[in-house]
């Protein structure tokens, strides 16, 4: 099956899909493995192992509190922000957590063992749980890869989980739209149904769900990225961290309410620029957040999606129906991203964080402007092709600086990069599927230092470094 909009598009916690969601997530597993064996009872002691890029950036990007968190069976789409630290604050004051929420034994970060210069061959975002019995037998063990997005792929089972969906997956209908796993095959399902791109993700949505239920869930999914920005909006102070990074959002908010109250065009930049920023402050503070497709590029579609629901005319007229046209068609775009090359800043650098959430952005907004669906991977053609080669060096390791801002400047890209798209007739020389390959390549080439290790670019430059 083509992935699903709702593996892309799911609600989690910052400041980090694949150093914050996944790990969490990973931890879950592991303490679901243990109930499903019976065994949770045996487990006197579990160790923790972070390998590369978690190891790395994992303290500034609060894994490891995150797998503690995991451990007692909370999850990230439900855990909200006064629980997480009212547990937190009981487990370093007691040095104990509850393992699956009843088995009590001794574990807190600074038992966690950090081995940065380790990198699997499978991903650089590796962990590995082992759980022990009084006696020192090995009751299990298992490592995890978190790729990016809040997927997690454990070392003995073969297939990605995010997590992200609560209910199982219905079988697939014999009537259902076949899969597609390219931008080629994408375009050639539009042109022999005579469909837009939403309405073939739409049709590969159904396989498991009604329409009704998808149009729902990508509602809430909306009124998540809105509340976040909103929250975002609302707090002053500094972000968590050594840099002492200022919040802005407010004091733009401010300004701009009272500058543009009758929301002229003129302004539309700005407020695009202001929910990004909004949205990945809230991020960095570890809050609720729609990862889309990662925590660390979450704010460039809720303010793409901001335009497109406030300065177009289909968004005039019906903002829910364009809020799920504009989710649906990102999503197609987003599961080529994952399906071909990669979302994840530690194995692509920000080029599959950021990039392809602009990509992703750029081409729900070309529909939502009447685009045809071969403008519509013109325009994520675009957005990816000037995102190329774009490193992750994360100050401090923390999803600060340049991130915030970066969010901004790449939903700017986005909107560009549909307007570029209309103003032609979808034809042009590079295809989104040769950009999507060019952009998993230029990734493998990538120095290990501008993947998100902040041992490179800016993060030695500014040389912070956060504990």
């Amino acid at each position: 099956m083509t992935i699903s909009v709702f593996e892309l598009f799911s609600v989690g916690i910052g400041p980090s899909s694949s150093h914050t969601v996944g790990p969490m997530r990973a931890a879950g597993m592991f303490v679901d493995e243990l109930a499903s064996r019976d065994v949770v009872d045996r487990v006197a002691e579990v160790t923790v192992d972070l390998l590369g890029s978690l190891a790395a950036t994992g303290a500034g990007h609060g894994t490891l509190p995150a797998i503690l968190l995991g451990l007692e069976g909370c999850r990230p789409e439900t855990i909200e922000t006064d629980e997480m630290e009212r547990r937190l604050t009981k487990i370093r004051a007691d040095g104990k957590i509850r393992l699956a929420g009843r088995v009590v034994i001794a574990l807190t970060e600074a038992d966690m063992q950090l081995h940065p210069g380790r990198r699997l061959p499978q991903h650089p975002n590796a962990m590995t749980l082992t759980a022990f019995s009084a006696g020192g037998d090995t009751v299990y063990r298992d490592t995890y890869f978190s790729v990016g997005g809040g997927f997690v792929v454990a070392e003995s089972r073969s297939e990605s989980r995010s997590e992200s969906r609560a209910e199982p997956q219905a079988s697939v209908r014999e009537d259902a739209e076949a899969p597609f796993r390219s931008a080629a095959e994408l375009l050639a399902l539009t042109e022999r149904n005579g469909l837009s791109v939403s309405q073939v993700m739409m049709r590969q949505e159904c396989v498991a769900r009604t329409e009704v239920e998808v149009r729902e869930r990508l509602l809430h999914i909306r009124d998540v990225m809105v509340t976040c920005q909103a929250n975002g909006m609302s707090r002053e102070g500094d972000l968590p961290g050594n840099l002492r990074v200022r919040r802005r959002a407010k004091d733009w908010f401010v300004r701009l309410e009272a500058e543009d109250p009758q929301r002229d065009p003129a302004f539309a930049e700005d407020w695009v620029n202001l929910v990004a920023l909004a949205v990945n402050e809230e991020n960095a503070s570890g809050g609720r957040i729609v990862t889309a497709p990662t925590n660390g590029a979450a704010g460039i579609i809720p303010a793409v999606l901001h335009f497109a629901v406030h300065y177009t005319p289909a968004g005039n007229a019906d903002p829910d129906d364009t809020a799920v046209r504009f989710l649906l068609t990102a999503g197609a775009i987003g599961s080529l991203y994952k399906e071909r090359a990669s979302i994840s800043g530690a194995e692509v650098g920000c080029q599959g964080e950021v990039g392809s959430a602009a990509s992703m952005a750029a081409a729900g907004l070309a529909e939502i402007l009447g685009g045809t669906p071969r403008q519509v991977e013109n325009a994520a053609e675009i957005a990816m092709e000037h995102s190329l080669g774009l490193t992750c060096d994360p100050i401090g390791g923390l999803v600060q600086v340049p991130c915030i801002e970066r969010n901004a400047i790449s939903a700017g890209k986005a909107i560009n990069a549909a307007r570029m798209a209309l103003r032609g007739d979808g034809t042009h020389r590079v295809s989104l599927d040769q950009v999507i390959e060019t952009m998993r390549a230029t990734g493998m080439d990538m120095s290990v230092k501008y993947k998100e290790t902040s041992t490179g670019g800016l993060a030695v430059a500014v040389n912070v470094v956060d504990c």
